[in-house]
């Protein structure tokens, strides 16, 4: 579609620029022509010839010598058209093809991420399906069992609407302007991991220091959420998760550290991409996402206009750098005395 699309789009170019140089050729013809004719009749008249010749003579000559000048002309003319063309193809198909590269590029995203998201959306119906089919057919199915049944789905109904949610966030994301205002990055991570080593009791917070940046505290709490959560997810129970406090001139923010068995070269320009995963064995199915949380941490940070990065490498640790605008305040102007004082 998208090459069709170019070809056409390449074609109306040349059209245009045919157009326009045969237009300027006729134009450059008439002129130059008409000059040529008036400065060969000028020199002519101003320089006779030395033996006397018949005006008639003299006029054919001259007809002649303004036809070879303009057949010159017309030939000078194609060839510079001729070679407008040839490169003028050429740079109208590489100016198509630019030009409708970001549209290919974001129909192919949402082809990808309507595929991804019906399969996923998917697989947990399909459980739920067969499962309830093979109880509705059971006619002793007992109550303990039900009682399973029941558990199961309502795992899966807590997946879909888990997806759900994040689904709606990117799409709301896509095209918001979130307020922002001043925050302490400080406090905000400093709560986060006490709230979070409530339940795991292994996160580090070093460098604790005031770090006022301009933010959504709502999507900076979102933020946090997922990168801690991909940390811990990823790492061995008996591990530390270090969370370093950052202050730069311009930005401020901080890094996650968690060992584990890192990220490979080859995956890691791709793991900020909606419903990637990396590598299904480095989890068990109990901690298995959709790959979505840090497409949207990458989105939030964007909307933010801060900096969000990841180093890592096979058995090794990885981390996760977030950077975000400092908070300016204005600086007081000195106070000018009054005459009367």
């Amino acid at each position: 579609m998208f090459q069709s699309a170019t070809v056409k789009l390449t074609i109306w170019y040349v059209i245009i620029l045919v157009s326009i140089s045969i237009l300027f050729s006729f134009v450059i013809y008439s002129i130059a022509s008409t000059e040529v004719g008036v400065r060969i009749t000028n020199l002519q008249e101003s320089n006779p010839p030395i033996f006397p010749m018949d005006s008639a003579v003299f006029d054919t000559i001259r007809e002649l010598q303004i036809h070879e000048a303009n057949n010159s002309l017309i030939g000078a003319l194609v060839t510079a058209n001729l070679i407008i063309w040839f490169a003028g193809g050429f740079g109208s198909y590489y100016l198509a093809k630019r030009t409708l590269r970001p549209i290919e590029e974001a129909h192919e995203a949402q082809s990808r991420f309507t595929s991804n998201a019906s399969h996923e959306l998917r697989t947990p119906l399909a459980s739920m399906k067969i499962e309830l089919e093979v109880a509705l057919r059971d006619k002793s199915i007992k109550k303990e069992e039900l009682r399973e049944l029941l558990t199961s789905n309502l795992e899966e109904v807590n997946k879909l609407t888990q997806l759900s949610h994040t689904l709606l966030q990117l799409s709301r994301l896509d095209h918001a302007n979130i307020p922002r205002s001043k925050i302490d990055l400080g406090v905000l991570t400093e709560s986060m991991v006490e709230r979070w080593n409530k339940t795991h009791n292994r996160i580090k917070l070093q460098n604790l220091r005031k770090l006022n940046v301009i933010a959504n505290e709502a999507s900076i709490e979102e933020l946090i959420t997922i990168l801690l959560d991909n940390a811990i997810k990823y790492s061995p129970s008996n591990s530390t998760v270090e969370v370093v406090l950052i202050k730069q001139p311009l930005m401020s923010g901080f890094k996650i550290i968690n060992a584990g068995e890192g990220i490979a070269p080859d995956t890691l320009p791709y793991i900020f991409n909606r419903f990637y995963r990396a590598d299904e064995s480095r989890t068990d199915s109990s901690k298995k996402g959709y790959g979505l949380g840090l497409s949207l941490a990458k989105k939030i940070v964007e909307l933010h206009n801060g900096e969000l990065s990841v180093s890592s490498a096979p058995q090794q640790n990885t981390t996760f750098k977030v950077l975000l605008p400092n908070y300016k305040t204005t600086p007081k102007l000195p106070r000018i005395p009054r005459r009367h004082e």
